[in-house]
């Protein structure tokens, strides 16, 4: 949900398309408000510069920017929200925590359906699926995601890896990619520094990226060849990623279609595998 202005659009539309306009304090707060939009009703201007580590007036310049009169005009905005109705925090009253977490993840399951919609999902899985080698990264909350990722694509493929590897840097990944290959880049909150530098590293070299990000993320940090947004915010103080596994699952899916025979018989040769090896329980 975003918080929309009388002119130019959303704050997150003004945000995104000021963006290389901005200051790196600007910037930062800019990220802050992204995560947080729908909160903006709730905080005072001096709030709002305390919890971004910005002062006022930073805050009132970075509104003026993107066009509203002054900080009090969007915060205004998100009022109006709510005398709509929308939640801006906590668990709802009335539901218990696992219905509020139900319903919350229903809603970005169709927000990240609807995004979706709009990506040519047919071209992201054959990059996925015909490149020679894929290698996923992620760091902290992403890195498990970036491993189910790799574990779900190697079903139906070989030469996937996942980084960064303990006790190894990114750069022993990254280096012998060129454009044959694939770079999965699964970038959500909080993000650390070396997701913009794997995007721009892969960029010089030549090596098309799929970047699995959330709705606060900025502008990608190079050119992406595909950006698959998932919203991750939970209904209380832990995010999400119910949404994003199910992501995970369609990419794998439309991988393996895309695989036809070869995939087939990859699934047939792994079960064989696992019944020699007796890793697996059969009953």
């Amino acid at each position: 949900m975003t918080v929309a202005g009388p002119q130019g659009g959303s704050v997150r539309e003004r945000i995104e398309g000021s963006w290389a306009q901005l200051t790196p304090a600007e910037r930062h707060l800019a990220r802050f408000v992204l995560e947080h939009d729908v909160d903006l009703a709730g905080y005072s201007g001096a709030e709002l510069a305390e919890l971004c580590g910005a002062s006022k007036a930073t805050v009132s310049r970075f509104f003026r920017r993107l066009g509203f009169s002054s900080y009090a005009q969007a915060r205004a905005d998100a009022r109006a929200l709510r005398t709509r109705g929308v939640p801006l925090g906590g668990l709802p009253a009335g539901r218990s925590p696992v219905q509020a977490h139900v319903a919350h993840d229903t809603e970005n399951l169709s927000r990240a359906a609807a995004h979706l919609a709009d990506v040519d999902l047919e071209a992201v899985t054959d990059l996925l699926a015909l490149a020679r080698r894929v290698l996923v990264l992620g760091w902290r909350n992403s890195y498990p995601v970036a491993l189910h990722l790799r574990e779900q694509l190697l079903q139906a493929r070989p030469d996937v890896t996942v980084g960064p590897v303990p006790g190894q840097t990114v750069a022993e990944e990254l280096t012998g990619l060129d454009g044959r290959d694939v770079l999965v880049v699964v970038g959500f909150r909080r993000r650390t520094p070396s997701v913009a530098a794997a995007l721009e590293h892969a960029a010089t070299l030549g090596v098309p990226c799929v970047l699995l990000t959330d709705p606060a993320a900025g502008p990608a940090a190079a050119p992406v060849a595909h950006r698959l947004v998932v919203p991750v915010e939970g209904p209380g103080a832990f995010d999400s990623y119910a949404a994003v596994m199910t992501t995970a699952a369609l990419l794998a899916e439309g991988v393996l279609a895309r695989r036809g025979r070869r995939g087939r018989e990859r699934v047939q040769a792994l079960a064989q595998a696992h019944d020699a090896l007796g890793e697996l329980e059969t009953g």
